[in-house]
């Protein structure tokens, strides 16, 4: 790998990789080949010979070869060479010079994809964008803050489940459901595990996650909606109340950004201009009604008609939050029930609002978590309440008959937090292949 070259002593080499650049220049040639490891420049010619005082540029033997003239960009080639180290080359301070040149795949010289290209155009060619070294680190950063995740639940003794995507009944609202055919009936594309990992409490799992596909029919067209996305869960037992979720996801948090900022963070600030900031624990926690009262006295109102917050009022709490605790997160919580899913869990003593929350990050709403109700005559009527046909929760309602242990959770938008995370304009840029509204290729 292009990588390792820094790392080995000069003598023969292979390397294979992608043209980034050529220079055809009088005497000599230079490749710039990348690979998914970095970039390493091959050079052809610079070969000494006896100088011959009637001819001053004879001491240089430049043996020129068409191959390397007509390489196009995004050829695929194995280079053999001498690797020599070279303080003086700005790509890593080392170079090759080519002995042999294969040309294992050649690109159309017409390249669709430019440096000015829109983000449309590279999403119609996204095989090509993935191939940037920015788009690349993106992912990389997502592996490394996955597996810290992973690891803090692992170390936590959690099951991970792979629930299904194929569900009989709606698990949030019908408004947002994509209808496949299935066989003689009807199916709907899963918005998220929640009953199924409701199931898994019911079951004596206790912890469990999972990181999948939900599944949303949104015609939104902002910066951060997306029709498929990747859903981080997680819903534990034994808990007292949403804090106790809410120190979970802490915990997450700290471990994913911790971990990115210790593998890619010097890449990071290379190639995105920014620094991956560690949040300190805890984070600051706002019950909502205080949060628009805040909001509100910085000059603005929400002007929602329900109870919720709108994206301005996001962005306005969190540069509060920023001035005040210098902290890029915070919890809002204590959400009118009227805005809340029939199985949040209400407060003892004001059912008007639900033990739960939204994580706000650098402004956005990431995730959302609670506690659930567990008490099956308490869930019927809640389902009631919200104009649900306990008929058709059957199967979900039969979990809290048999009996369930308190318990809670979140779901949390994986290419959102990255995109936070990245300072990227829009999730179209965290995402390995984007679905909205008018795109379902490539």
């Amino acid at each position: 790998m292009i990588k390792d070259l820094a790392a080995r002593e000069d003598g023969l080499v292979r390397v294979s990789g992608w043209v980034e650049k050529v220079r055809d220049q009088r005497y000599v040639q230079f490749v710039v080949l990348r690979d998914e490891s970095g970039a390493v420049q091959l050079v052809n010619g610079g070969v000494l010979r006896e100088p011959d005082p009637e001819n001053p540029r004879s001491d240089i033997l430049v043996p020129r070869t068409h191959t390397i003239s007509e390489l196009t960009h995004g050829t695929f080639v194995t280079v053999t060479g001498e690797l020599q180290h070279n303080e003086r080359v700005k790509l890593g301070g080392v170079e090759i010079q080519i002995e042999t040149i294969k040309v294992v795949a050649k690109a159309l010289p017409d390249n669709p994809v430019a440096d000015d290209s829109n983000i449309d155009v590279r999403l119609d060619w996204r095989f090509l964008d993935l191939r940037r070294p920015e788009q690349n680190l993106v992912f990389r950063a997502q592996t490394a803050f996955l597996h810290a995740l992973r690891q803090v639940w692992v170390d936590r003794g959690f099951i991970e489940i792979q629930t299904p995507k194929l569900m009989a009944s709606a698990s949030e609202s019908r408004a947002e459901l994509f209808e496949v055919e299935y066989f003689e009936g009807q199916a709907f594309l899963a918005q998220s595990p929640q009953f199924f990992k409701q199931m898994a409490q019911a079951a004596g799992f206790g912890g469990i996650f999972e990181v999948g596909p939900a599944f949303r029919a949104d015609p939104s067209f902002t910066s951060r909606h997306a029709t498929e996305f990747t859903s981080v869960d997680t819903e534990l037992s034994w808990i007292d109340s949403h804090e106790d979720v809410m120190e979970l996801h802490e915990e997450l948090i700290v471990a994913g950004l911790t971990a990115v900022k210790k593998k890619h963070g010097a890449e990071i600030e290379q190639l995105f201009g920014i620094e991956i900031k560690v949040p300190a624990r805890p984070f600051p926690r706002i019950p909502l009604a205080e949060a628009k009262e805040i909001v509100k006295e910085r000059g603005y109102e929400v002007p929602r008609a329900d109870a919720d917050m709108d994206p301005e009022g996001e962005r306005q709490i969190a540069a509060y939050v920023e001035e005040k605790y210098g902290s890029e997160f915070v919890f809002l919580t204590d959400y009118a029930s009227s805005i809340r899913p029939f199985y949040h869990m209400r407060h003892e003593d004001d059912a008007s609002l639900t033990n739960s929350y939204d994580l706000i990050y650098r402004g956005t709403e990431i995730s959302t978590g609670a506690q659930r109700e567990h008490r099956i005559e308490v869930l019927e009527a809640q389902a009631l309440d919200k104009g649900m046909d306990p008929k058709e929760l059957a199967f979900y309602l039969d979990f809290f008959r048999y009996g369930v242990p308190p318990h809670g959770g979140f779901g949390m938008g994986l290419n959102r937090v990255l995109m936070l995370m990245l300072h990227q304009p829009s999730i179209r840029e965290t995402t390995y292949l984007f679905r909205g509204p008018n795109r379902l290729m490539p």
